[in-house]
């Protein structure tokens, strides 16, 4: 039995209030540099219950039932279990597959702001293609790009995706953990997982008192205020509330400020040793910025232009959500665990803006079309649930577990569309002006989606060094749209998907371990809840992956590293038909193959070197759009939006007591933003870096830049025009617990 197994099984075990009271009394016995490493946001006796108290959790685990286990601070987390690659709680090491445990104490000590900065600035082979007006909730994976392919969950459960808009979590003060797996993932969540899957995961209630705030200023009027406190209330009641606000003026000359507000707030009822029960909800309002990008002059950037916003005056964007969630979990014996989540999310979205522009060289002005005022309301609710059973399977160790999801989604926009309307200004001095358009708001169209998904998953243990993982999915959703404009075309469709996974591990010592898996999964061609009439006739895009992968930890957990290579085929894309380029068919493909690297390494006492690489090739195999009137074949370039080079490096070093540095830098590879790969995005590299003061065993001073070299770089863009990165700033920060 391995040590992980080992752990787990002791463990699953043990009763909640044992583990309770095994990590209070744990406390007392940390050495004075380990709390001094921990993160003064939550506190070092926080950390240090959440850390210890989580070591030995594992499946059937009781302690704080919703909360299992806790991503240390440094490394890769090869030996922290989490759901995300797995139901059956298996760590990275135990999984078949590319699983990335990315902790909130790194993320808060990074400086990272927003989930988007800290998905793309540690995970490996991740970018953004997200714009402010989308939520930043798009990212490419895998040769794989946007919401249809690299899905997004909030602890643990599936947000649908309305028009390809996702605006919800964006904060990262409340976040306990992101788990990150690359590749399909459909066989665990459904459809829209090719690419991968991010699931964060918010902090818990806890049984020792936490009590931490920050405070920061900046350049560009960067005010930021967060909260976190938790604890018990009682015996059996345990605590959480997290609250984070933050203002910013911008860097941009016009219509640059920003600001939001998140809550999170959790209880938990710990009913019996055996039965814990927790609610919890959660609130984000945003006011992101207000830019939809720089137009190009001559294909490229003029640096004249970077702070330019060609957006007008009173120009809005909101995003309201509201989250609530009811956890159970319940232990009827040692080799039995069942758990439900129950949940409803409510979206309410709000644009008013004018988002095209373009530079025209005849007239040396910049065309601004496209005056656009959208309301979006999206509720979502649904229940999962499943049930874990520990036993034999022909005289060897079996861990099963199945169960059942049911999603229902209610979508309704409204709009201005067909979005007409135009204007010109010049390029350096102009008067922004005020929303104008010739089309009034009206209801467009709303639509209902159910979604019935049943699941299994199973892991036989051979041996101490050998184990089989396998996977079933069936998923059945039925999309009913009403167009409230041309009733004629309001339609139902059903959908329905099988998807599996195969992989066996080896471990050739307790702290290593060779992999290999077969996986499917589907994408839709759209945004499945907002289907429109052209594509209800379209089938689900299918997709395989076969993967291969190496995992060490070594230096008494001080190295970590991975080394992983893919290959994944999607079909049923759609294109055109060649004798008739205006009707669109689906007999497309696209692929990739790469390899994906992973390092962590604590080289002495005081220093540390963590760093990722993804090298890629993605490419369309059979892909033709209308042109013209005439179909023309994009087959061997690659797809649009998605680099074939990605790398991450970041360097922390204690060069005195009490002070540390952190240096890091982020790479992307060139891009195109056309299927023709005319339109090239250079690559880019952004530099960021840190000072830390700890001021008292409680209080920690930092100083942050980002962007140290004021690299001006793209993020994303189309064919017209580019979404620039932030330039260079500076911030301070003071955080304290008490």
């Amino acid at each position: 039995m391995s040590s992980a197994d080992r752990t787990r099984s002791l463990a699953g075990r043990m009763p909640a209030a044992l583990l309770l009271s095994t990590s209070a009394l744990a406390l007392t016995t940390i050495p004075s540099a380990a709390q001094d490493r921990a993160e003064t946001t939550t506190g070092p006796h926080a950390i240090a219950l959440e850390e210890l108290a989580v070591q030995g959790a594992g499946s059937g685990t009781r302690l704080l039932a919703q909360t299992p286990y806790t991503a240390a601070a440094t490394g890769l987390n090869l030996t922290t279990p989490n759901r995300s690659g797995s139901r059956l709680d298996l760590s990275p090491l135990q999984t078949p597959a590319s699983i990335e445990v990315i902790s909130g104490q790194k993320i808060r000590e990074r400086g990272q702001q927003t989930v988007q900065e800290a998905i793309t600035q540690n995970a490996a082979g991740i970018t953004t293609i997200g714009s402010p007006g989308n939520g930043f909730g798009a990212y490419t994976s895998r040769g794989f790009a946007g919401v249809n392919s690299v899905m997004q969950l909030y602890d643990g459960t599936r947000l649908f995706v309305g028009v390809n808009t996702t605006t919800y979590p964006f904060d990262t003060w409340n976040v306990d953990r992101i788990e990150v797996l690359r590749g399909p993932a459909s066989v665990l969540y459904g459809d829209g997982a090719i690419g991968g899957v991010i699931n964060v995961v918010p902090k818990k209630p806890v049984a020792v008192p936490v009590n931490a705030a920050r405070a920061a200023l900046g350049s560009d009027g960067v005010k930021r205020l967060a909260v976190d406190s938790g604890g018990p209330v009682g015996e059996n009641l345990f605590y959480r509330l997290n609250v984070s606000g933050n203002q910013v003026d911008g860097w941009l000359n016009q219509n640059g400020d920003f600001a939001n507000l998140a809550v999170s707030g959790s209880l938990l009822y710990q009913a019996t040793p055996d039965l814990a029960v927790t609610l919890s909800h959660d609130y984000g309002y945003q006011e992101p910025l207000r830019y939809f990008g720089t137009p190009l002059i001559g294909g490229r950037i003029d640096p004249r232009l970077r702070f330019q916003n060609y957006n007008i005056d009173g120009s809005r964007i909101v995003f309201e959500d509201n989250w609530t969630q009811l956890k159970v979990e319940w232990s009827p014996s040692d080799d039995i665990v069942i758990r439900n989540t129950a949940y409803r999310l409510l979206s309410d979205r709000h644009w008013r803006n004018l988002e095209s522009y373009a530079f025209v060289p005849s007239t040396g002005l910049i065309r601004r079309t496209s005056p656009i005022e959208i309301f979006h309301h999206q509720e979502q609710i649904g229940n999962r649930f499943d049930a874990t059973v520990n036993g034999t399977l022909f005289g060897f160790r079996n861990e099963f577990v199945a169960g059942f999801e049911v999603n229902h989604i209610d979508f309704g926009v409204r709009n201005n569309s067909p979005y007409r309307g135009e204007t010109s200004v010049d390029a350096f001095f102009f008067n922004p002006g005020f929303f104008s358009s010739p089309d009034s708001v009206r209801p467009l169209y709303r639509s209902s989606t159910d979604q019935y998904s049943l699941f299994a998953e199973d892991r036989l243990i051979l041996s101490d060094q050998l184990s089989l993982i396998a996977g079933l999915r069936y998923d059945a959703p039925t999309v009913r749209r009403e167009d409230l404009v041309t009733p004629s075309q309001s339609f139902t469709k059903a959908f329905n998907a099988l998807s599996y996974r195969f992989g066996a591990v080896f471990n050739p010592t307790p702290d290593s371990s060779l992999y290999a898996s077969y996986a499917t999964a589907v994408d839709p061609v759209t945004s499945l809840i907002t289907i429109p009439i052209t594509q209800k006739d379209f089938k689900l895009s299918a997709g395989e992956q076969v993967e291969i992968g190496y995992k060490q930890v070594s230096w008494d957990g001080r190295g970590e590293f991975t080394l992983a290579g893919y290959r994944i085929n999607k079909r049923d894309l759609l294109t055109v038909d060649p004798l008739r380029p205006q009707v669109p068919v689906q007999v497309g493909s696209q692929s990739s193959h790469g390899v994906e690297a992973f390092l962590s390494l604590g080289l002495w006492e005081n220093w540390r070197v963590e760093g990722n690489l993804a090298l890629l090739h993605a490419q369309y195999d059979d892909f033709q759009q209308a042109v013209g009137g005439v179909a023309v074949n994009f087959a061997g370039n690659q797809p649009v939006n998605v680099p074939e080079r990605i790398a991450n490096l970041w360097l922390s070093w204690a060069f005195a007591p009490r002070w540390e540095a952190r240096a890091g830098v982020q790479f992307v590879g060139e891009t195109f933003s056309d299927f023709a790969n005319m339109v090239r995005r250079p690559s880019y590299e952004v530099v960021n870096g840190s000072v830390d003061y700890r001021v008292s065993d409680t209080s920690r001073f930092s100083v942050r830049v980002y962007n140290l070299l004021d690299t001006i770089y793209p993020v994303t863009g189309s064919a017209n025009t580019w979404l620039l990165g932030r330039p260079r700033s500076v911030e301070v920060a003071y955080n304290l617990t008490f």
